[in-house]
């Protein structure tokens, strides 16, 4: 016994110590037990003067040695207070002997070497977010939790990681993940196209639909999500050969031309509309070249639209009727096959052919809003970020989300997209297009749930924030995923420096946390307002953390815990640049020299004033 209950203040209690606490090792953070008959609460000690303590309520040991958080009752003044015992602490932090259902993190900073093991299930099957400052540990973080996961004897073969690799410092870490134990491997795409050594990344146009090219082409306006559907239903119709496409198009461009004619523009603007649309846009039977028969005179479709004297198309009857034979009354749309291969030049083609068809020539205001949209397009087509969507060949979505976690015949556990060398648009681009393509897929498993897939996201706030996708698109795909994910066994992991910048809803849906050392004072207040369970005392411990050091809470946790973090073998390349050794050993000194060759040299006089 140390004490006795002196008060009760909503959560806090008052100990006067009958110890002499100057002869004590520190006991704040230690746990204390009010034991009064078979009731146990359990408060965690927060200060202490000479002779008193302060400690907060945190749950109850229950006789069954199971530990409840929270309490529906205070304990009494007649209550012994002791220090908690090591067998009961297992009860709070849970066993320290590694099992099959937990994972290793690291070491108690209160408890002298009591090891903290997570539970896989309470942690994993759920959203979280591991925050920190730079130079905090949260990649060590990271990369060691995994390690640990994947480095156990019986190991998650069946796991399906994908993390986004902000900076492509995990390579290290994973490399030789499967060293081991040959059943586990590690897979990285990159985004650097002189990179010969690993896969590049590559993502399948025709599995993405209406919001992911509206990312892409960086819509802003609702209105131009039409012209995108529209493009990508009328791509199999501009590289098809069949009966029916050939119908089809011969449709859409009757109907466009039809539209110009009928527009009540003056003739020479009728002209030039219809010319450029059959330049543009043609069959064997619709084109400038086309015959058209009358009575005694044979005459092509381009010399029908000869001008007269009077400024006026004399044989613009004729044109109107020859054309209005390609209309049809039913359209073929559906007979017509939309799982085809396509590239971007294709899909900027079917984007062009989409505009004539929305008639949009008539307009010139939605000429203008949406012709934006092939501008981008053709700017895009004809970029070096071209590359990333120029898949090789026609694959379904089942088997491209197969072929992303597999290497050689071989299952990867871990599959790391090195989004470093492409700029911060294109690179959340990216991650959403994956992420929904894995959110689709999971959505759709028969089994729900069976291939659980892990989003793990670097720099998260980058890529995790309040776009205007949920104003233009209806919806955000991390609000979605967190919100909806969990029950699909789709897990999004949120790792980031500025908690303040990402979208509350994803973070607000996140179950467990990992900080580590915040001191921004906005990033403070924001984990404090949007967190559970978040108390003063917590983040004055968050702002005082050592690097390496952190506060763990949440549903796979039954009480905050401070840990040491164990660290990675091999360590994720994300170290500080080491200046005393780039700025002093040879290859740095003759890489400068090499850099400032057309410098003249210089020389420092006894004045210690530049001369040469």
């Amino acid at each position: 016994m140390i004490g006795h209950i002196i008060g009760i203040d909503s959560n806090i209690i008052l100990v006067s110590l009958d110890i002499d606490i100057t002869k004590q090792p520190n006991i704040i953070g230690l746990h204390i037990v009010c034991e009064e008959k078979e009731k146990k609460t359990v408060a965690e000690i927060i200060s202490i003067e000479k002779n008193l303590l302060k400690a907060s309520i945190v749950g109850e040991l229950m006789p069954n040695n199971t530990f409840i958080t929270g309490t529906n009752s205070k304990p009494s003044f007649a209550s012994t207070v002791r220090i908690i015992k090591l067998p009961e602490l297992s009860q709070l932090f849970g066993p320290q002997e590694q099992t099959s259902s937990n994972v290793f993190l690291g070491t108690s900073n209160t408890y002298e070497n009591y090891r903290i093991n997570i539970d896989v299930n309470a942690f994993f099957s759920n959203h979280f977010a591991i925050l920190g400052n730079s130079g905090s540990g949260k990649s060590y973080t990271v990369a060691g939790l995994f390690q640990r996961l994947l480095q156990r004897r019986d190991a998650p073969v069946g796991a399906n990681i994908f993390l986004f690799d902000a900076y492509g410092e995990y390579t290290r870490a994973f490399k030789y993940i499967g060293t081991a134990n040959p059943a586990l491997d590690y897979k990285v795409y990159t985004t650097n196209t002189a990179n010969k050594d690993d896969e590049m990344l590559k993502i399948p146009l025709w599995l993405l639909d209406v919001d992911d090219i509206a990312l892409i082409l960086d819509v802003t306006n609702a209105n131009q999500l039409p012209i995108i559907e529209k493009a990508l239903k009328l791509v199999p119709v501009i590289m098809g050969d069949t009966p029916e496409t050939v119908a089809r198009k011969n449709d859409i461009i009757a109907r466009a031309l039809q539209d110009v004619i009928l527009s009540g523009n003056e003739s020479t603007k009728i002209r030039d509309q219809v010319t450029a649309i059959l330049t543009r846009f043609n069959t064997k039977e619709l084109n400038l070249e086309s015959k058209i028969s009358e009575p005694g005179y044979i005459r092509t479709l381009k010399q029908c639209l000869y001008i007269d004297q009077t400024g006026k198309l004399q044989e613009i009857e004729l044109v109107s009727k020859f054309i209005s034979r390609f209309i049809m009354d039913t359209e073929v749309e559906d007979t017509i096959r939309h799982d085809v291969y396509f590239t971007l030049k294709d899909l900027e083609e079917a984007m062009e052919f989409a505009l004539i068809s929305e008639g949009v020539l008539k307009s010139d205001k939605v000429y203008d809003s949406a012709n934006v949209l092939l501008v981008r397009l053709h700017t895009l087509v004809n970029s070096k970020d071209s590359i990333y969507f120029s898949y090789p060949e026609y694959i379904t979505r089942d088997n491209y989300i197969a072929s992303l976690i597999t290497k050689m015949n071989h299952k990867c556990q871990i599959v790391d997209f090195n989004i470093s060398f492409v700029n911060d648009r294109l690179a959340k681009n990216i991650v959403k297009i994956i992420s929904r393509l894995l959110f689709k897929e999971s959505i759709g498993m028969k089994n729900r749930g069976s291939v659980p897939f892990h989003i793990v996201i670097e720099e998260a706030h980058r890529y995790v924030s309040e776009d205007t996708d949920s104003k233009i698109l209806g919806y955000n795909i991390f609000d979605r995923i967190t919100k909806e994910g969990r029950k699909y066994g789709i897990i999004l992991g949120l790792i980031t420096q500025r908690p303040s910048e990402l979208s509350d809803t994803s973070l607000s849906q996140c179950s467990n946390f990992i900080i580590l050392r915040m001191t921004h004072p906005v990033d403070l207040n924001y984990i404090k307002t949007m967190l559970p369970n978040i108390s003063e005392e917590i983040i004055e411990k968050v702002k005082n953390l050592k690097a390496g050091n952190c506060l763990m809470f949440g549903t796979a946790f039954k009480v905050p815990l401070s840990v040491k973090v164990a660290t990675p073998n091999p360590a994720p390349l994300s170290d500080n640049v080491d200046m005393v050794k780039a700025w002093h050993n040879a290859s740095s000194a003759s890489a400068s020299a090499t850099l400032n060759g057309a410098i003249p040299e210089m020389m420092i006089d006894e004045n210690n004033n530049v001369v040469g």
